[in-house]
């Protein structure tokens, strides 16, 4: 994400919040340009760590969503913060995304998700993977509002209304005033809604792509998550995307050979007798599985 998006604009500093210390050790040995590393000593405070142990890894990040932008703005004073997600990749200068908010103080992208893949219901309407909070009483209102109720409630399943820190978004343009809700479709496009776009056409202006559930299950298979993807959007995006982490596993390998930086997730394969496959199918959904050789090639 970060070289993404150094490819695309040099007018950016991004905070890093490591939640392992080999995360924190190995970014700091990086010592990135536009960078600044945040350890969870430096981050956690008194409310995050009273509740940190009712909470899982996934659900620990989820709920420390709000409290890293709070933190940012707070302690080196900005004026604004967009959150990412580590896992988009930036195709082009986000810029236009954050100018589209004009004076309004909270950006909001939404999921658009395609008809077959609709979880607004029990996902979200709006997706927690960049989002702009600008330094106004507005920005601040909802910000705080979000943080106290990731930190009361904030867990991986669907419960009275609620999912994780992102269920929470779907009334902010009554809630809050100084909402906007990005209007550029080529910033949010994603597995679940890639389907509805020609990527191709040059009217197209693609922004950034959100790899959720990308993952390598050995060093030369990918998954590329559950939705349907054909082969011309896997090249447009998933191949240089898969050659770029690649690129980036051997420049760390060298710096510390150490540890392993694979990026293997160690999920075992999927068989075709497995019943889940069948459960898949009732879904719409595609088990995604490729040899990086056929992704990358020519």
């Amino acid at each position: 994400m970060y070289e993404s998006l150094k490819l695309q604009t040099t007018a950016f500093h991004l905070y890093i919040f490591a939640f392992d210390d080999k995360a924190y050790k190995l970014l700091t040995k990086l010592n990135l340009e536009f960078v600044t590393v945040i350890s969870l000593e430096q981050f956690e405070d008194e409310k995050l760590l009273a509740i940190k142990h009712t909470r899982g890894a996934g659900e620990y990040c989820w709920t420390c969503t709000p409290s890293t932008i709070k933190y940012c703005i707070e302690t080196f004073k900005l004026d604004e913060c967009t959150y990412l997600d580590a896992d988009l990749y930036f195709f082009g200068d986000p810029a236009i995304l954050i100018e589209e908010m004009g004076d309004k103080s909270i950006l909001l992208t939404e999921h658009r998700y395609t008809p077959a893949y609709d979880q607004s219901s029990t996902s979200g309407i709006y997706c927690v993977q960049f989002m702009t909070f600008k330094n106004t009483s507005d920005g601040m209102k909802a910000l705080n509002w979000w943080r106290e109720a990731c930190i009361d409630w904030c867990f991986a399943h669907f419960e009275d209304g609620k999912f994780g820190d992102q269920k929470y978004l779907d009334d902010w343009t009554d809630r809050f005033e100084g909402v906007h809700v990005l209007q550029h479709l080529g910033g949010g496009v994603a597995p679940w809604n890639v389907q509805q776009y020609d990527l191709s056409s040059s009217r197209f202006e693609l922004i950034f792509y959100h790899f959720h559930n990308f993952k390598f299950i050995t060093k030369d298979k990918v998954e590329l998550g559950l939705y349907f993807l054909n082969k011309k959007n896997i090249s447009l995006l998933y191949k240089p995307y898969v050659i770029h982490l690649q690129q980036i596993s051997q420049m760390i390998q060298s710096l510390d050979s150490s540890s392993c930086y694979s990026g293997i997730s160690g999920k075992k394969p999927f068989h075709w007798k497995d019943p889940i496959r069948v459960l898949k199918r009732k879904m719409k959904r595609i088990y995604n599985v490729y040899d990086t050789d056929f992704i990358t090639k020519e």
